[in-house]
C-alpha cells in the first residue's frame, strides 16, 4: 500500500507534457500541446496534452488520465509499478506500507526470482558455445538479434547441467519449487530441461517467471514448459507480452499464436505485434491482460482441424467476456502452414496481405462452424432447427448486447430463418397466421450467380465443358469471374478443385468470395440436383449472350461514330456489310 500523500505529491512535482515526451513527440497547439493518439491509429492529430490542467485526452479513441494514468496505459503496468516507474525519474522513494502477507509472499517470490535470473544466464551463456543449437536457429532464420531480444537460450544435453552455477544443487529447494529441477523416487536430482533451445517467459514487469524448452533433435515432448510454481500460471501468462507491448499499441492490435517460434519467427520479420498462450486455450485472464493494449484481438492458427479445434476452444471461452468495444476476429492459414513457416516465405507484407484479406470476424466464424456441422444446402426444416438448436446457446452467452442483437439476426439469415412479418390489427378483422418471409434466392447479378456456382460446385463446369468453353472464349466483364474462368479451364480434371483450392489460389478475392459464399442463396441451393444443372447453364447462356450483344454494341458504336465524322465512304466493305447487318438488327428489336 502507497500512502495517498505521496501519490498526492508525486502528481504534482510530475509534469505530465514531460512525462508523455518521453514517449511521444508533442507539437505545441496554443496552450496546450497535440499529437497522434499513440493508442490508436490515425493520420491527423486528436491527442491532446494540457501543461495548466496536467491532464490528456484524445478525441478520437477516448483516453484520458492524469501523468500516472498515462504510466499505466502506456507501458502496460500495474498501479504500484507505475508509482514506482514514475518516482524513479523524480528521484522519489516509494514508502510502502506493507501488510504480513506481503512480507509473506515476497520471501517466497524473491528468492525465485533470483534463482531464475542465474539460470536465464546459464541458459544464454551455453548457447553462444553450443554450435548445434546456433545452426539450428540460423536455419529458422533468426538472428542474433532476435536471439538477443527475446533472451534465448541452451540448455546442455547434461542431466545436472545447473549444478555449475548452483554450488547447493542437491540442497537448494528453491531449484525445485522454480520447477527448474526434478526430484525422483530415489532423491537423486536432475535437470527438467535438457538439450532444448530456451524460450524465457517474461512477466509485465519483465521478470522471467518460467521457460518453455525446444527438444533439438528427436525426443518427446517437443515443446515442455516449466510447471506452476508460485511464480507462474501458464493459464495466465502469454509468452512475448513483454517483448510486444509497444507494437501492440502501434499497430493497434495484437495477435495470439499457438507457439513460442511463432512469436519470435513473426517479430524478426516485423510482425512484432504476437504473443502466444502456453499450450492452454485463451482464458479470462488472456483476455483481461490483452485489451490493457489493444481492443483489437486476431487469433491465427494453422489452417488444419486441430487449428480450427484450437480456434473453437478460443471462441467458447472469449463469448462470456466480449464487450462491444472489443473487435476479434480469427485468421487461418494455408494448410500445412503455421505462422513460422509462412512468414519466412512471404516476409511482413504478405503476412499482413493476407490478414487484410482473410480474416474472419468472431461473428462469422461462429456461423459458418455451426453451419459447416448441419446441412442447411439441403433447406430442410430439420437441419434449419438442428442449426438454431446448437448456436442458440452460445449466441446467449455473449455478454455484449449490441453484438448479440446483431448475431441473432445474422444467425438467421444464414439459416433462412427471418421474423415473421407482423400483420397491423384492425377492428372487427381476424388475424391471419403470420407469413414467414425467406431471404432473397439469388443476388442481383449474373456475375455473382456464375462465381457462387463455381465456388460451391466447381465440378459442374466438368458436365458442362462445351458450354463452360463457350463461356470462357466470351471474353465476359469482371475481373473476378474472369480470373475464375481462366484458373478453372486451366485445370487439368475440375473434379479435384475444391471449394478451398480456389480462395486459396485467389487470396485477393478470399473476403469478398467468403461472403458469397454465405449467402442464403448459395446455402439453400442443392447443387447437385437436375435444377440446378439447368441454372448453371442458363446462367451461363445468359452471359455468353449478353457478352456477345455488348460485343455488337461497341462494334455498331464504333463504325456509326466513324460514319458521323467521316461519312459512309470511310468504312471498309467489311465494314459496310457489319454496318447494314447492326442496323438491321436495332431496327428489329
Amino acid at each position: 500500500m502507497i500512502p495517498q500523500t505521496f501519490i498526492d505529491d508525486l502528481l504534482a512535482r510530475a509534469d505530465i507534457v514531460q512525462v508523455v515526451e518521453r514517449f511521444v513527440p508533442l507539437k505545441k497547439a496554443g496552450q496546450n500541446y497535440s499529437a497522434c493518439c499513440p493508442f490508436h491509429q490515425e493520420k491527423s492529430p486528436s491527442f491532446t496534452v494540457s501543461p495548466t490542467k496536467q491532464f490528456y485526452h484524445c478525441f478520437g479513441c477516448g483516453v484520458h488520465g492524469n501523468a500516472l494514468g498515462f504510466i499505466m496505459e502506456y507501458q502496460g503496468l500495474g498501479f504500484i509499478d507505475a508509482v514506482k516507474m514514475l518516482a524513479s525519474e523524480y528521484g522519489m522513494v516509494v514508502p510502502e506500507e506493507r501488510s504480513e502477507r506481503f512480507e509473506q509472499q515476497k520471501a517466497v517470490v524473491s528468492p525465485l526470482l533470483d534463482v531464475m535470473s542465474v539460470a536465464t544466464n546459464f541458459f544464454k551463456k551455453s548457447l553462444k558455445q553450443s554450435p548445434e543449437a546456433i545452426d539450428y536457429l540460423k536455419k529458422r532464420g533468426l538472428t542474433g538479434e532476435i536471439a538477443a531480444r527475446f533472451e534465448l537460450g541452451f540448455s546442455p544435453e547434461d542431466w545436472q547441467a545447473l549444478a555449475t552455477v548452483f554450488p547447493q544443487y542437491e540442497t537448494q529447494d528453491d531449484l525445485l519449487s522454480a520447477g527448474l529441477v526434478i526430484k525422483n523416487e530415489q532423491g537423486r536430482r536432475y535437470d527438467r530441461f535438457r538439450h532444448r533451445v530456451m524460450f524465457p517467459i517474461h512477466n509485465q514487469k519483465g521478470q522471467i517467471i518460467g521457460f518453455g524448452g525446444r527438444v533439438l533433435g528427436k525426443g518427446e515432448p517437443k515443446y515442455l514448459n516449466s510447471p506452476e510454481t508460485p511464480l507462474f500460471e501458464k493459464g495466465k501468462e502469454l509468452y512475448g507480452l513483454w517483448q510486444a507491448r509497444q507494437a501492440i499499441k502501434t499497430a493497434g492490435k495484437v495477435m495470439v499464436v499457438e507457439g513460442y517460434m511463432d512469436v519470435v519467427a513473426l517479430s524478426q520479420f516485423g510482425v512484432d505485434y504476437a504473443v502466444a498462450t502456453l499450450g492452454t486455450a485463451t482464458t479470462g485472464d488472456h483476455i483481461h491482460k490483452l485489451l490493457r493494449y489493444s481492443e483489437r484481438i486476431i487469433f491465427c492458427f494453422d489452417g488444419d482441424n486441430a487449428g480450427r479445434k484450437a480456434a473453437w476452444r478460443a471462441l467458447e471461452n472469449l463469448l462470456p467476456l466480449l464487450t462491444d468495444a472489443i473487435t476479434t476476429e480469427f485468421l487461418f492459414l494455408p494448410e500445412g502452414e503455421d505462422p513460422d513457416t509462412f512468414v519466412r516465405q512471404v516476409g511482413k507484407d504478405g503476412f499482413e496481405k493476407l490478414l487484410a484479406e482473410r480474416v474472419l470476424p468472431l461473428s462469422r466464424f461462429l456461423i459458418q462452424e455451426i453451419g459447416s456441422r448441419t446441412e442447411l444446402a439441403k433447406g430442410r426444416a430439420e437441419d434449419k432447427a438442428k442449426f438454431w438448436h446448437e448456436i442458440k446457446p452460445l449466441l446467449n452467452q455473449i455478454a455484449a448486447p449490441t453484438l448479440r442483437n446483431v448475431m441473432w439476426t445474422e444467425a438467421r439469415n444464414f439459416a433462412g430463418l427471418l421474423r415473421p412479418k407482423q400483420e397491423k390489427w384492425q377492428p372487427g378483422k381476424k388475424r391471419s397466421p403470420p407469413e414467414v418471409r425467406m431471404a432473397s434466392k439469388a443476388p442481383a447479378t449474373l456475375e455473382d450467380r456464375l462465381i457462387g456456382f463455381l465456388l460451391q460446385k466447381p465440378a459442374i463446369a466438368e458436365r458442362n465443358r462445351s458450354l463452360f468453353g463457350q463461356l470462357h472464349k466470351s471474353h465476359i466483364d469482371g475481373a473476378e469471374s474472369q480470373a475464375l474462368l481462366e484458373f478453372l479451364q486451366s485445370s487439368p480434371t475440375l473434379k479435384e478443385v475444391s471449394t478451398e483450392v480456389i480462395l486459396q489460389q485467389f487470396p485477393q478475392f478470399h473476403s469478398r468470395w467468403q461472403k458469397l459464399l454465405t449467402a442464403e442463396w448459395v446455402v439453400s441451393q442443392d447443387f447437385a440436383s437436375e435444377e440446378a444443372e439447368k441454372e448453371f447453364a442458363d446462367i451461363c447462356q445468359q452471359i455468353i449472350k449478353s457478352a456477345e450483344w455488348k460485343k455488337q454494341e461497341q462494334l455498331q458504336d464504333y463504325i456509326e461514330r466513324k460514319v458521323t465524322s467521316s461519312g459512309l465512304a470511310s468504312l471498309t466493305p467489311e465494314e459496310k456489310e457489319k454496318y447494314r447487318e447492326l442496323t438491321l438488327m436495332r431496327a428489329r428489336r
